[in-house]
């Protein structure tokens, strides 16, 4: 559990943690006159006549909307839009803080499919794109899947996506050090909310065949009458029927359930050399002592930071929005969310830069089974994944730029990360 005192958790939490900051002077009266009427009607000019200008005469270029109704909540459940705030202002710091991209929350005191849609497309002019949080499922799926129709700026749900990109990366490594085949592979996945459809639906798209998911009732199997279309489609026609069953053999436990799901016994029925991700907050399905009692070829990951190969949400969402809206990009498409994973896999590889070696106080972090996945205070992914992502949506043509650097980006990024240290 975590360390953290209540008063000190408070007290950092006073008068909130974000703040609107002027980008231009206004202290004579000739800024004032530009910065609002009469200068301000030149550029508006511009706009009705160009619609694409607004990326270029307003921060719309840099602004995202982090937008939820509170109803599920990581580690807290449905508490309501207000009560939610604080997290959703804690996602705009990351925002700032990783990728340098604004973002400003928006609590929703409405809940229903239609009226959270309809709530995103009326602000949508204001946003270069909206990130969708702890809205629950399975609700959180069609209002994504409308809002990608509808709109033409990214729309992202993190809580379903940026798991499935974190492990799908550390996945792809796992593989390549046990040397495992991707089609030949099982993976077992415990809980069948938004995050693990969209964690199977990834696994697939890299290529694995052999995926049983788990609710709180037990496999889904095509025996089941109670399933919702999105478990539905991850029905199999089998005889398991519990988490007991599932994973015998299984190359692949993915938890994102509760604390105490899985068991040593289940763990010693694994297959050689197994991935276990467990991602329950704030305790995992089981600890990783609990499974070095039992065997020690697992390969282990948490979303804690106090274990290594953390799964952490802000190695993606900061960074793939930086990427696509640098392009001005209509949309987050699979092809994008693929190749932010690959990135992530690729820098796990390269050398540890020594001032992240010190923010953990360790001096042998290297790639291996215990070091998977980039550490998120690792500048670096920043240089590797909003390119990547910038680079495929202009491959795939849902970038609005017409002339694209992929080298100029990178200088450029590499300059934000000097300045930020400065």
């Amino acid at each position: 559990m975590s360390n953290i005192k209540k008063e000190d958790a408070l007290s950092y939490h006073i008068g909130g943690k974000i703040a609107i900051e002027l980008t231009k002077p206004c202290s004579t009266q000739e800024e004032l006159s530009l910065a609002y009427t009469p200068g301000v009607a030149i550029p508006c000019q511009e706009i009705a006549k160009d619609e694409r200008k607004v990326f270029e005469y307003t921060n719309r270029a840099n602004l995202v909307a982090v937008v939820s109704d509170g109803t599920a909540v990581l580690g807290l459940g449905n508490i309501g839009s207000l009560a939610s705030k604080p997290v959703m202002e804690g996602k705009s710091v990351l925002f700032k803080k990783f990728a340098n991209v604004d973002a400003f929350d928006i609590e929703l005191d409405v809940h229903s499919i239609e009226e959270i849609v309809a709530t995103c497309q009326a602000i949508a002019p204001t946003f270069g794109g909206i990130n969708l949080e702890d809205i629950t499922a399975p609700q959180c799926f069609e209002i994504e899947r409308i809002l990608k129709e509808t709109l033409d700026i990214p729309v992202f749900h993190d809580d379903q996506h940026g798991t499935a990109i974190i492990t799908t990366a550390g996945l792809m490594n796992v593989l390549e050090l046990t040397r495992k085949r991707v089609d030949e592979i099982k993976i077992v996945i415990n809980g069948a909310g938004a995050a693990g459809i969209s964690c199977a639906k990834m696994y697939r798209a890299l290529g694995v065949k052999q995926i049983v998911m788990c609710d709180s009732k037990g496999v889904i199997s095509t025996s089941r009458t109670d399933l919702n279309p999105y478990k539905a489609e991850f029905a199999i026609d089998t005889e398991l029927k519990s988490l007991d069953d599932a994973i015998e053999g299984a190359d692949m436990f993915l938890g994102l359930s509760v604390e105490g799901a899985l068991t040593k016994e289940m763990v010693a029925k694994m297959a050689p050399e197994p991935i276990i991700f467990a991602l329950a907050n704030p305790v995992p399905e089981i600890l990783p002592e609990a499974v070095a009692e039992v065997r020690d070829d697992v390969i282990m990951g948490t979303g804690r930071s106090d274990y290594p190969n953390q799964i952490n949400n802000v190695l993606g969402f900061p960074f793939i929005f930086r990427g696509a809206l640098d392009v001005r990009a209509r949309k987050i498409t699979e092809g994008m969310k693929m190749a932010a994973a690959k990135a992530l896999a690729a820098l796990a590889k390269e050398p540890v830069p020594e001032y992240v070696k010190k923010v953990y106080g360790k001096s042998d972090i290297t790639y291996g089974r215990s070091h998977i996945i980039p550490l998120p205070f690792n500048k670096e992914v920043l240089v590797w994944v909003a390119p990547a992502v910038a680079v495929q949506a202009v491959a795939e043509g849902v970038a609005r730029v017409e002339h694209f650097d992929e080298t100029a980006y990178k200088e450029s990024l590499r300059t934000m990360i000097y300045r930020s240290q400065q």
